[in-house]
């Protein structure tokens, strides 16, 4: 973990003869939008930073025209100013936990998709659209045949990897979407040479992991956050019940998972029950423990900007404590995730973690928990949230942070 985490050195320089400062404070009225332009002034070969920890996470971008222009048009609040403002700001953050954090390009994502249209929302390509940040959509096949090695950054959302179709079996199973998005799996299963649905998304898990390993950023939400670990740790077994793929579990399934390839998570108990809404015990279900959304939130880390950047630019926000939200994976419990991993938000109080980050040989991953930020409770079929409302949402904020992990700025420390 550490050894990717240290190996970014801030280089800090003269970049700016003039520049847009863009606050993140709560001064900000288009946080989700401001992002969005930086994205898109690094894809013209523009300089971008963010100074963390100083107001909100700030930024600072070119004074250029095409910048200005967009700015405007979104209404985000920014202002020009000339290299002594960011040299004062240099001067303000010594002996603070504050740096500056040099943005080199635009990264290349994707999001894990199928075609067509799903019976839910992903909180992704949400603010992805609404921020305006271009990216493509992958699914199965194009991940078997190695299409991962195009991009930088690639997002999972509410996916069930244990192959057992979103584990919505015990009330779903005669419903038409339920039905269709099954036959389309099994179709894609059969048309890759797998016979059966397990088969194909540990092999697409698989290649996931390898994308990680050989140095790509990883980001996930809801369900594919501990699906992906569950369909690692089963590569050896069978956990999946008759009424889902028409063979029957494994008796001795619980003694043979293994570990030691999962990314975040390690020792939980898998639920084979077909009729039971729940993959594992790693997931905490707000209706078994009482969780009510008057008492449901969680407090972001602070970490320190100028030796552990990396997790202080996961965290940047106008606020510390964020308003919690459901899924079907709505938080982690601590005592089953790995050492080694980073929280990066909890519920004070509580086993319950809500993010989480760490490495993977030359990559890195991201998880978090919850299905969409300004919906506490998305049920299947309902409306996507009106993002115009959710402007400057500190939750969708902590997603689109994420999208700049492969823009860091970096240099390998000598040995």
């Amino acid at each position: 973990m550490k050894q990717f985490l240290f190996a970014v050195i801030l280089v800090v320089e003269s970049s700016f003869a003039s520049a847009f400062f863009l606050p993140m404070d709560h001064s900000q009225k288009e946080h989700l939008r401001a992002y969005g332009v930086v994205y898109r002034s690094l894809a013209r070969g523009d300089k971008a930073e963010i100074l963390l920890n100083y107001r909100g996470g700030s930024f600072l971008i070119s004074a250029t025209p095409e910048n200005q222009a967009e700015l405007i048009q979104k209404g985000i609040v920014f202002e020009r100013v000339d290299n002594s403002f960011r040299g004062l700001i240099e001067k303000e953050m010594d002996g603070k936990n504050q740096s500056i954090l040099t943005l080199e390009n635009a990264p290349a994502i994707a999001v894990y998709q199928p075609g067509g249209t799903d019976p839910w929302d992903d909180a992704v390509v949400l603010v992805l659209e609404y921020a305006e940040i271009p990216f493509e959509r992958v699914y199965d096949p194009a991940i078997l045949k190695g299409e991962l090695s195009r991009y930088d950054w690639l997002h999972l959302h509410h996916e069930d990897f244990t192959g057992q179709f979103g584990k919505f079996y015990g009330f779903a199973d005669q419903l038409q979407w339920y039905q269709q998005r099954r036959l389309m799996l099994e179709s894609v299963a059969a048309e890759q040479g797998f016979q059966r649905v397990a088969d194909l998304k540990l092999a697409v898990v698989q290649k996931i992991r390898s994308f990680t390993e050989e140095g790509g950023f990883l980001f996930a939400m809801c369900s594919a956050t501990d699906t992906i670990d569950i369909a690692l740790a089963a590569a050896s077994t069978d956990i999946v019940p008759s009424e889902i793929d028409h063979t029957p579990v494994d008796p001795s399934f619980a003694s043979r998972l293994n570990f030691s390839h999962t990314f975040a998570f390690e020792n939980f108990e898998v639920y084979t029950d077909p009729h039971l809404y729940e993959f594992s015990s790693i997931d905490v279900n707000p209706r078994a423990e009482g969780l009510l959304q008057s008492d449901d939130y969680f407090q972001l880390f602070t970490f320190h900007a100028k030796t552990d950047p990396v997790l202080s630019l996961l965290t940047q926000n106008h606020v510390k404590e964020i308003s919690g939200f459901l899924g079907q994976t709505t938080a982690f419990h601590r005592k089953y995730i790995k050492s080694g991993i980073i929280v990066l938000a909890e519920t004070p109080g509580t086993d319950r973690v809500r993010y989480l980050a760490g490495s993977l040989g030359k990559g890195f991953f991201s998880f978090y928990s919850g299905h969409d930020p300004e919906d506490y409770q998305h049920l299947v079929g309902d409306s996507p949230v009106n993002m115009a409302e959710h402007a400057s949402s500190p939750g969708y904020r902590l997603i689109l942070n994420n999208i700049f992990l492969p823009s860091v700025k970096k240099k390998e420390k000598k040995t």
